[in-house]
This record gives structure tokens, sequence and C-alpha cells, in this order.
């Protein structure tokens, strides 16, 4: 059966994430629905990331195994036809499609994963940008934030941004990136691991919003990083602003 990597992007606003579940729609049961109806077989998706309810993707990668020999551009444009025809939103679109031999895994074989938060930040509410950002009026000092942010980075035990019903063997976790910048009204974080813990990118967000707000240090940061209790930390921002932009294998 040949194997195909996909790499997707998906509005995640109304989907219940990633996995398919009997509570709403998902991603992989949207993808699932159009592959049968190319394949003419059940088909079974996996992913680089199990991405939470509200989240987005514009670099979500996922293989699949077909009974049927396409081609990686028959794949694509015939999952992108089905995909039109699964609801009436067009929430999920096949970007590119390659064949890989069946060594390959989306999870398994991922080396890193790259997430971009979005915060809104003006006085006025997003109207066109509405689901995809976290609006924040109050005025935010990304360079305050960004260094702070420095604090994550590297090998550290992240309970504290670790959401409780988090299944992963262990806190300990590789930040390899956490940038953050302004972009005209907007307040930009790029985090870049080899893997993340369940909220991990949400908590770190919305506890150096504090910073941003002026109401946390630096020290404040690190401080909560080395309680090693989720209770330290700023709250979980929401998944509006989340986006899954990249892996790498």
């Amino acid at each position: 059966m040949p194997r195909y990597k996909l790499t997707i992007e998906y509005d995640g606003t109304g989907l219940v994430g990633w996995q398919r579940q009997d509570s709403g729609p998902s991603v992989q049961a949207t993808l699932e629905a159009a592959a049968e109806r190319l394949d003419g077989n059940p088909c079974v998706f996996f992913a680089a990331g199990r991405t939470d309810a509200g989240v987005h993707a514009t670099g979500q990668v996922t293989h699949v195994d077909l009974v049927k020999d396409l081609s990686a551009e028959a794949v694509r444009d015939g999952l992108n036809f089905w995909l039109t025809r699964e609801g009436s939103r067009r929430q999920v679109a096949v970007v590119e499609s390659e064949l890989v031999d069946d060594q390959f895994h989306a999870r398994f074989s991922a080396i890193e994963r790259r997430y971009l938060y979005r915060i809104s930040n003006r006085r006025s509410p997003p109207v066109l940008e509405r689901g995809r950002v976290w609006w924040v009026k109050r005025p935010l000092d990304a360079a305050a934030m960004h260094e702070a942010a420095q604090c994550l980075v590297g090998h550290h035990d992240f309970t504290t941004f670790r959401a409780s019903e988090c299944q992963a063997a262990s806190p300990m976790k590789t930040l390899d990136v956490l940038s953050i910048s302004r972009v005209a009204d907007e307040v930009h974080l790029i985090a870049e691991s080899r893997s993340f813990l369940h909220h991990q990118v949400r908590n770190m967000v919305g506890t150096l919003k504090l910073v941003g707000e002026g109401k946390w240090r630096v020290g404040d940061v690190r401080k909560a990083l080395e309680a090693r209790d989720r209770r330290k930390g700023g709250q979980t921002a929401p998944p509006d602003g989340l986006y899954l932009t990249g892996v790498s294998y």
C-alpha cells in the first residue's frame, strides 16, 4: 500500500481538534471521510501533532496509506475535491502531497515542531480575524515579553506550563526557540521544539502576557518555571491564536 505524506492547513474554529471524537467534527474524521471517497476503502490518518479544539494549522503534517496507487498530485487534488463536499464549510485543505516509504511516520519521524501564537493588541476588537487571534486591548511590551521568554529556552521541567490532563511521560522538554515580536498591531510568539506538553505553548503565552502588561518581571517568569507548579503560572491563553506552522523531519 502506498504511503502519502500530506501537508495540510485548517481553520480549527468549531472543530473538536485533530483527533476523531464522538463529541463533534474533527480534522482527522474530515480527512478520513474524504479519503474513503477517493480510495474506496476506510483510511486512517496520523498527524505530527494532535492540536486541540479551536487551534489552527498552516503546516500540519499527516500520513495515510491508500489501497489505490495514485500519484501524489492526484491524492492532493482528489482529497481537496472531496473535502469541499464534506460539510458546508471549507475548513481543511491539502497543500502538499508526497509519496514516501513505509518507514515514514508523521508523528514519530518528526524532529521539530513550530508554532505561532497571534495576539491582536489594539483597542478595537478584531472582526475579520475573529476566532484567529487572542484579543488583548491593554498595550503589551513585546520587547519585555521576549526578554522574559528567554528564561524558558533550553532543557527544563515545564510542569508549570503543563495541563493537568497531559499524558506525556515526563515534564522535561527542550525548548529550542521562543521569540516574541510586534508585527503592526499584533504580538507574535514563535515556539520551536521537538515536542511540546499539552497546553505548553498556550500556558507560556498566558504567563508572558503578564510581563507584557507590566504585572510581572523577568524574575517572576523564572520563579514560576522553577516552582514546577501549574498554579504559579499565568492563565491558559485561548486556542484561537495558536497555529501549528511547520514540522521538520
